[in-house]
């Protein structure tokens, strides 16, 4: 955007001599200033400098432990790194309540109407796919048997945090309980807007379900993010002690420093305060398979009114052990959450939501630009809005069944908003989404 100069306009003309005046006038107000600038700006420099050095010390000392020796570095196309490292060094082991921790291999039981493929079955089928999903591994390299791909955290990724302190981790919240009670979110003044579905709170629930359709929304500025995923949740909606386990996909930039989608995870036992983080960005997640790597880009993307893209989520609770377990596309297994990381998720769920959030920052004192799903609306329908379909939740036989009678919500319908449906096909499934900033949705 230029400045436009020169338009002609009325004044009242000064002589040459005033101008000459005003002109000396002007640079000497123009060189005290920028001494005092400069002096200043010196003053502030080797303060920031000193801080810097400080900071990039911690850092570094931060990144020196939670990013493992590999036994091997894969280098991802879009520029990630992913390191492959040996499973019994992962730095989920490092968390005190895991100490005497005895990796399980496999769960001792999968919901019933669940069919698990292990890495080492048909594995022309596991490429084909895998290309499909996950960029790193258009490298064609592959981590070795043993080991698991962790995504290399740098500098740059702890320096686009608001501190050390909150890298990788979710601010905390306190939505919950206004999104249970159908009250709208912006009430809490937090920030997050959110287009969900969600099941009551009067059963015992153990795991959940769900297949995503994935795309690749705009994000406006650094510390917005755009995400659709699965919250398995237990605890208290208003105090300190609510469990939530989470997976699906992100947009986030100042996570991870582009605009892609990632696969993604979160746990939290003490409401998003103190405990668990994105990721492997914490000890706590334990990664069993060889070939995902958890905050790695998905790739292709869904296209409007074009190719639909999807990937299949399930988090369900070990009968016999109590760790939750993932598994990811067509059942294959994850990784899992120890039970020892939580208190009411140590026993069950009692309330499971799907779909979509974001961060609006009201930048310039306007409602954010960020998109949700695929930044159009629900009323859009397939292949322009996104969607979730096939949702389903585990019961306390362990069956993995269709949901019923699900409730939606969404803070302000004029901005993101949700719809759902059923179909013998598709079972129980919504659209969800919008653009954010619109003339009704100033």
């Amino acid at each position: 955007m230029g400045i436009i100069i020169g338009r002609k306009r009325r004044c009242s003309c000064s002589t040459p001599r005033e101008d000459h005046h005003l002109l000396l006038l002007t640079f000497f107000v123009a060189i005290l200033l920028q001494r005092a600038v400069v002096e200043s700006s010196t003053l502030n420099y080797t303060r920031h400098r000193h801080s810097s050095t400080l900071r990039l010390e911690r850092i570094s000392k931060h990144l020196n432990k939670i990013n493992k020796p590999p036994v091997l570095t894969i280098e991802s196309p879009d520029g990630d790194l992913i390191d492959c490292v040996h499973k019994r060094k992962q730095l989920a082991l490092d968390h005190p309540l895991l100490k005497n921790h005895k990796i399980q291999k496999m769960p001792t039981e999968m919901p019933k109407g669940m069919k698990v493929m292990r890495v080492e079955d048909d594995m022309e089928k596991v490429r084909v796919r895998e290309k499909a999903w996950q960029m790193w591994h258009l490298n064609g390299t592959r981590c070795p048997k043993g080991t698991v791909p962790i995504r290399r955290s740098t500098v740059h990724d702890v320096m686009r945090a608001k501190s050390l302190y909150d890298f990788g981790k979710k601010r905390s919240r306190v939505d919950s309980l206004s999104r249970r009670n159908d009250a709208p979110d912006i009430l809490s003044g937090n920030g997050h807007e959110h287009a969900i579905a969600y099941t009551g709170s009067s059963q015992e629930m153990y795991g959940a379900k769900a297949t995503i359709n994935v795309w690749d929304p705009s994000i406006q500025v650094i510390n917005e993010f755009s995400l659709s995923q699965l919250w398995i949740l237990s605890g208290s909606f208003d105090g300190t002690d609510l469990n939530s386990i989470e997976a699906g996909w992100q947009v986030s930039p100042e996570l991870y420093g582009d605009s892609r989608p990632r696969l993604f995870t979160y746990w939290t036992s003490d409401s998003y305060r103190a405990t668990g983080c994105y990721n492997l960005l914490c000890a706590g997640f334990i990664q069993t398979n060889s070939r995902i790597a958890i905050g790695a880009a998905i790739s292709p993307v869904s296209s409007y009114d074009g190719n639909q893209y999807d990937i299949t989520i399930l988090i369900w609770k070990d009968p016999k052990v109590g760790n939750w377990w993932m598994s990811f596309g067509d059942n294959t297994l994850v990784g899992y959450w120890p039970a020892e990381l939580f208190t009411h998720l140590a026993d069950h769920a009692t309330m499971v939501e799907w779909g979509g959030e974001v961060v609006n920052s009201r930048t310039n004192g306007q409602h954010t630009f960020t998109q949700m799903g695929s930044g159009h609306f629900a009323e859009d329908g397939f292949g322009k809005a996104s969607y979730f379909r096939n949702l389903q939740t585990v019961d306390t036989d362990n069956n993995l069944s269709s949901v019923q009678g699900i409730s939606t919500l969404a803070e302000n319908t004029n901005c993101y908003d949700i719809k759902s449906y059923y179909s013998n096909e598709w079972g129980t499934y919504f659209y969800y989404g919008g653009p954010g900033n619109n003339p009704q949705c100033p």
